[in-house]
């Protein structure tokens, strides 16, 4: 059994999937970005309880581990809905109109700048720096597929075809 599940037994059974992660990469602390990159695939973020549980079984201080979560972009703080939407604000898209792809999908999502992620965490909307997309300004992702040369009515439809997906 594994040593942190028997020190706790109901630890062991809440964070069964990150202990599972650890003991996959070893609980080796020179690891620590891979295994907080499986972490927030499992949840789709890294809630502070698990950063903590992280720390406490690499045997490094957590303040180490919340050092790292904050310094890569790629990594969240907060929950992110099950579609994570990125919409390029880089020079390209930004000239080529990527504010109102941001806009429009804001008005559909009842989203705010402050309120990135939906009430019922099926969507999260993001503006980033750069997609490395530059020829298909304006760009946007949703999850891992590129869209180019998106229009307002184009990211509508896009969007449109995710709920009906979904059943919304």
């Amino acid at each position: 059994m594994d040593a942190t599940a028997a020190i706790a037994p109901e630890l062991g059974r809440k964070y069964e999937r990150v202990l599972q992660i650890l003991d996959a990469h070893q609980r080796d602390k020179s690891r620590l970005v891979p295994i907080l990159q499986a972490v927030q695939e499992e949840y789709r973020y890294l809630p502070e309880e698990v950063m903590t549980l992280v720390a406490t079984s690499l045997g490094i201080p957590p303040a180490k581990v919340f050092g790292v979560a904050t310094f890569y972009s790629h990594f969240a703080l907060a929950p992110k809905g099950k579609y994570v939407i990125r919409v390029c604000d880089g020079t390209a898209c930004h000239v080529k109109g990527s504010q109102d792809l941001v806009d429009v999908l804001q008005e559909s999502l009842k989203l705010t700048p402050s309120r990135r992620t939906t009430l019922d965490m099926m969507f999260t909307l993001e503006t980033v720096s750069c997609l490395g997309a530059c020829g298909l300004a304006p760009a946007m992702v949703v999850n891992d597929e590129v869209h180019g040369q998106v229009k307002p009515e184009a990211a509508q439809a896009i969007l449109a075809g995710i709920q009906q997906q979904e059943g919304m």
